[in-house]
């Protein structure tokens, strides 16, 4: 059964600990993410990007398959299933009607009185189906599935309005973090970050948690961030394996003998970014 990622949230951020949330880019990801989660009995979020989405078959599929592999795998700690930068309130709509427990709409982009307004629709149409929703303030710079953007700080009063008036469950505020690869260490607002965290009292939500330094991530933990998302490091450890294997091997064909390594590696990612978390044997105190 796949779960809403409000109590998940709320626990960790309680406790002061974060769920990585763990993009899917095949269904190989969503099969070594769930073992990573389960061999280290922590809750997870696995996600589809918006644009992933029609290349892995539509919102339907995507949720029968990842509903099926926790069951077949007899996974026993908390999944969410979240659609990650929902662009629009019909395909946040769509994403519940098609059995994922979390969504996220993403209308940084617009102002913010469209922003609010666009969020509370697909905020009253979650809460019916007991669906989780998260939105998201300012703009994550770098670049994510081909589109690129400078960072746009969040304003901590919009970050108040917009929570107050939607009731989300979580807020991505841009603070710093962008998409892809780093140049250089992250420029964290630690100051906005505590503000907004306190103000708003709901679990924020990190963007772009490839590549940041541990160090970073402690800290944006302990000022109230109760989600990460990695997609990058994943995607960069199962590129560099293959390559690796088919580099070493020019007769190699057999896609098993390529791709297990290939999940392995995504395996192996997951489980260090739970532990950084502190996620790691939180499993036991979600009730299912």
């Amino acid at each position: 059964m796949l779960l809403s990622m409000k109590e998940m949230l709320m626990d960790a951020k309680q406790n002061k600990y974060a769920v990585g949330q763990f993009n899917m880019n095949s269904f190989q990801w969503v099969e070594a993410i769930l073992q990573a989660a389960e061999e280290e009995q922590s809750p997870v979020i696995i996600a589809s990007t918006d644009r992933i989405v029609d290349y892995l078959g539509g919102l339907r599929l995507i949720a029968a398959t990842t509903k099926k592999l926790v069951e077949e795998m007899n996974i026993t700690v908390p999944v969410t299933l979240h659609l990650d930068h929902g662009f629009t309130v019909e395909r946040c709509k769509e994403a519940i009607d098609a059995g994922y427990s979390s969504v996220m709409f993403d209308g940084s982009k617009f102002p913010i009185d469209q922003n609010i307004e666009m969020t509370k629709e697909v905020v009253d149409y979650a809460k019916a189906h007991g669906v989780s929703v998260e939105a998201e303030i300012g703009s994550v710079g770098g670049t994510e599935d081909g589109v690129t953007s400078g960072i746009k700080y969040a304003d901590p009063n919009e970050c108040f309005r917009l929570v107050r008036e939607t009731k989300v469950d979580a807020l991505a505020a841009a603070l710093g973090s962008v998409h892809g690869v780093y140049q250089g260490e992250p420029k964290f607002a630690f100051d906005l970050m505590q503000e907004i965290s306190e103000g708003t009292d709901i679990p924020l939500a990190l963007h772009g948690g490839s590549g940041i330094p541990d160090h970073q991530i402690v800290k944006a933990i302990q000022y109230g961030h109760a989600k990460i998302n990695v997609n990058t490091e994943c995607n960069q450890a199962w590129a560099k394996k293959i390559r690796e294997l088919l580099s070493n091997d020019p007769e190699l064909y057999s896609p098993p003998a390529i791709l297990g390594p290939g999940m392995d590696a995504i395996r192996g990612v997951v489980k260090e970014k739970i532990r950084l978390f502190g996620s790691n044997q939180k499993a036991k105190t979600h009730v299912h």
